[in-house]
């Protein structure tokens, strides 16, 4: 689903033009983007949490040559899903109950 497919999804489930959800998506994703910049965190219970960690330097390998290079310490954006989040993706679907042969 591409940012598009997901705002017409939205406005749909939720009763709302387009427009507004395209308006409220924007902002909640430039609040994010600026908390986490901030090494702050956003909590969506249920859904997720967006923060930044410490990535420390380590030494890796480049694929072409094989010679070893640094990668230097950086701060990268992370997002943990929820615990309801990670049951809905797990869930198992219901097993269909298999029709009785008549004789």
């Amino acid at each position: 689903m591409n940012k598009h497919e997901l705002i017409v999804a939205a406005a749909a489930a939720a009763e709302m033009t387009q427009n507004d959800i395209e308006k409220a998506l924007k902002a909640l994703v430039d609040v994010t983007v600026a908390e986490v910049a901030k090494k702050g965190s956003v909590k969506l219970i249920g859904f997720g949490t967006f923060e930044a960690r410490e990535r420390a330097a380590r030494t890796g390998k480049n694929p072409q040559t094989g010679k070893d290079i640094k990668i230097a310490a950086a701060t990268v954006p992370v997002f943990k899903a929820g615990k309801a989040f990670k049951d809905a993706v797990n869930a198992k679907p219901a097993k269909k109950k298999a029709a009785k042969k008549k004789k």
